[in-house]
């Protein structure tokens, strides 16, 4: 089961580093070394910075697979350095109402092979920031990106939220997801509880015993599929 999980993530971490589009004509002018090659030079290199963006794909799929809401701007592709970490939200999912207003998922994705109190601290502060509000930059680049993909009406949806109606807190879901070697259910279960806001929460722990072997083996498997 764990190999079939393996190949499925595999499949899906290239299109968060290089957007389909431009492997694929990469591929068609100059051929498949050279698409390998770019793949490649966006990928980490850093234990550290792995484990955090595999955290934040892994995030990414249970959003679209197993909620309402939808993410398919994939910031990783807008790193400035693949070994840096990103800034900002780490997951922002979009949804409609039936009045025709944006509903927004405001995430943290922490992964870590041993997690303990004080990263589900961070990540609660996280989600505290901006007023419990997904921040306006971070709204403003995903409004940008989905207009130059061609996805207006997401552009606009974002767009009516943070310049016409504000958004507003019954617009807002928390999510709080944790990649881990180790089980992380008795800490969310106490963030949650201490939780006193108003802002639907919810918080999930994908737990694979071997974390830093299976970050290695996606990373490896990527970096070998694409030769």
């Amino acid at each position: 089961m764990l190999a079939d999980g393996l190949s499925e993530v595999v499949a899906s971490v290239p299109d968060h580093y290089v957007s389909e589009h431009r492997l694929t004509r990469v591929l068609s002018r100059l051929g498949k070394t050279q698409a390998a090659a770019l793949l490649e030079q966006r990928l980490p290199t850093s234990k550290k910075i792995r484990s955090g963006d595999l955290g934040e794909i892994l995030g990414t799929a249970y959003v679209n697979e197993f909620t309402t809401y939808q993410i398919s701007v994939f910031r990783l592709q807008w790193k400035d350095h693949r070994n840096m970490a990103m800034r900002g939200d780490d997951l922002i999912g979009l949804a409609e109402d039936d009045d025709g207003e944006a509903l927004f998922l405001k995430g943290e994705a922490k992964s870590g092979a041993a997690m303990g109190s004080a990263v589900i601290t961070d990540a609660r502060k996280a989600l505290a920031s901006a007023d419990e509000r997904p921040t306006p930059h971070a709204l403003s680049f995903m409004s940008e990106k989905y207009l130059s993909d061609g996805n207006h009406h997401a552009a606009d949806l974002i767009d009516n939220a943070i310049l016409e109606t504000g958004v507003k807190l019954g617009q807002v879901e928390h999510l709080l997801f944790t990649f881990t070697g180790n089980s992380a259910a008795g800490l969310l279960t106490t963030d949650l509880n201490a939780y006193v806001g108003s802002v639907r929460q919810t918080a999930v722990n994908l737990r694979i015993p071997t974390h830093q072997g299976f970050i290695k083996d996606v990373f490896d498997t990527v970096i070998a599929n694409g030769v």
